[in-house]
């Protein structure tokens, strides 16, 4: 039977208590909101005030710190980092063996291969498509034109 929370102390002796999530075991720490249909597997950590969206499923060994946000049905492989304050757009999809830098924004549907490295603060625009409006061609003038008001 394996226990639903769990302690765990850092080399500075600051000991976490973490707690078991109902679907997949994850590991969750203090202030953690998770939705229940989540899939958190029993080796991955969520760090201190993350949160993770309806329909999520995070592979073995992956790593969300703190504060990260993972949006609804988003896929995370296995031995993934996500750093502190990153936010995942819905429906996005980071491949196995990546490691994404603090303050980073993935934007909706936006995938990454496995072994990606996305550095600090990056933006990753949405993979939606763009709504375009019709366009006009621009017209040009040259320096001794008049332009009427």
């Amino acid at each position: 039977m394996t226990k639903k929370i769990e302690t765990v102390e850092d080399d500075a002796g600051k000991a976490t208590t973490y707690h078991r999530h109902p679907n997949g075991g994850g590991l969750l720490g203090p202030g953690v909101q998770a939705a229940e249909d989540a899939f958190i597997a029993a080796s991955t950590y969520v760090e201190a005030g993350a949160r993770i969206g309806s329909g999520c499923r995070i592979g073995r060994g992956s790593w969300i710190d703190c504060q990260a946000v993972v949006g609804d049905h988003v896929f995370i492989g296995d031995d993934v980092y996500v750093g502190r304050g990153t936010v995942l757009g819905a429906r996005a999809h980071v491949g196995s063996h990546s490691r994404i830098g603090a303050g980073t924004l993935i934007g909706f549907g936006t995938r990454l291969h496995g072994d990606s490295i996305v550095p600090d603060g990056a933006h990753l625009a949405d993979a939606r498509p763009a709504r375009i409006a019709a366009v006009r061609p621009r017209k040009t003038h040259g320096p001794d034109a008049r332009i009427a008001a």
